[in-house]
């Protein structure tokens, strides 16, 4: 028998798979990422094992996620245009790495997934095991003709669980798609397609509104070395978080329990098709605005200025899915060195969705509150500055002439 790895959830469409690709002949090893999503991985695991699967793997990637995948994007100050922090992008090339490690492992020719043929996942499941292993076979349902004469659409699906004795939790009136990780919540589809709609209140499973958050700053520092946060300290109770899930975890906390990290945005897919997406990522949301503001402090001008041009580079390579890429790879390395003198801690405070920094110390500190101050004199020659406006003015007195004498002209 021909051995696949699927990545399996649980859920309606990677059960149903699962299924399929047993009855199609294939040793079916189920592979389960615990990336931090609210799941019953042993229920999961027992429901694959009935459905077929001849072995279930139940990963935890948590930490790895974190540090090796969300530190890296935040180094980076990754948004993805202008508004999107990159939760589900990032997360998907850890999880398929390690479904190629497991692929590798048991001899598998084949690996498996449920993502459809219209959105992102496709590419960054795919992209990835490519890089990783490019012998790899990949099986992809939702783009094979023979499955998709058998299974049209959500309705074909649950009809074939109902047959085949799958239990499933779906039904025919599925309001809207989640996905979740340590990083975000996405909110997509069914009702949300109307960009017009706004969402339901309940639809938000982590934050608190702004409106409902405590009517009371939330005041922490975050420390950080070479870029990365390595320490939390919550100045109300005193709490300190050091190890990187652990911080995480704990700025996620605060984040949701102060409404931080809510969007609702219209975003360009890599395919071309425009998607409606709901988001609530609190920790990501306060770890950029931190890191951004130590770099204000302890980052030089021009550098800063190259970075800037590189960010939103970065965080299209994730959202296209080409994390394991040459080009990745230089842009990480550029990154890391930009990275190396920003130390310090910055002090902020959270309240009812807003993040709002007080402070900032740095032993890397380009800041020079004398040569800054409207009050003394410091080691600025002021004088020098009539000179170094002059010089900048060469090149607007020679336009201003060209196109005056051109007016004249006419």
């Amino acid at each position: 028998m021909k051995k696949i790895i699927l990545a399996y959830s649980g859920g309606l469409d990677t059960s149903c798979i699962l299924k399929y690709l047993v009855e199609e002949g294939f040793e079916v090893i189920a592979y389960m990422a615990d990336v931090g999503q609210d799941d019953d991985f042993e229920a999961a695991k027992k429901k694959a094992l009935e459905i077929g699967a001849s072995k279930v793997y139940v990963e935890d990637l948590k930490k790895e996620f974190v540090i090796d995948f969300i530190f890296p994007a935040i180094k980076a100050n990754a948004i993805y245009e202008g508004r999107y922090l990159l939760g589900t992008g990032l997360a998907r090339p850890v999880i398929a790495k390690r479904q190629i490690e497991i692929a590798e492992l048991e001899g598998a020719e084949y690996v498996s997934h449920g993502a459809t043929g219209k959105g992102n996942d496709q590419v960054r499941f795919e992209l990835t095991y490519y890089a990783l292993n490019p012998k790899i076979k990949v099986y992809a349902p939702w783009k094979d003709e023979v499955f998709l004469a058998k299974f049209k659409g959500r309705t074909d699906l649950l009809n074939y669980a109902k047959e085949k004795d799958i239990p499933v939790t779906a039904t025919h009136a599925k309001p809207y798609s989640m996905d979740e990780n340590i990083m975000h919540i996405s909110y997509e589809s069914g009702v949300l397609e109307d960009p017009l709609k706004g969402p339901s209140p309940d639809i938000f499973k982590w934050t608190k509104s702004p409106q409902d958050a405590p009517d009371k700053e939330t005041k922490i520092e975050i420390h950080f070395k070479d870029g990365l946060p390595i320490k939390v300290v919550n100045k109300e109770d005193g709490t300190e978080k050091t190890d990187p899930l652990e911080l995480y975890q704990y700025l996620n906390e605060l984040g949701a329990e102060n409404g931080i990290g809510r969007i609702d945005i219209v975003e360009n897919r890599f395919v071309g098709i425009k998607s409606r997406g709901i988001y609530e990522t609190p920790a990501a949301t306060i770890l950029r605005d931190a890191h951004m503001d130590i770099e204000s402090i302890a980052m030089d001008r021009e550098v800063m200025r190259l970075r800037d041009m590189l960010s939103p580079k970065f965080a299209e390579i994730v959202y296209y899915g080409f994390w394991f890429s040459p080009e990745m790879e230089f842009l990480t390395a550029a990154i890391n060195k930009s990275q190396e003198l920003i130390d310090g801690v910055v002090h902020l405070s959270l309240y009812k969705g807003n993040v709002t920094i007080s402070g900032r110390e740095s032993p890397s500190s380009l800041y020079d509150s004398e040569l800054s101050s409207m009050d003394i004199e410091g080691g600025f020659n002021q004088k020098d500055s009539e000179g170094f406006i002059k010089i900048n003015a060469i090149r607007l007195m020679a336009h201003n002439a060209i196109t005056h004498h051109k007016r004249l002209k006419k």
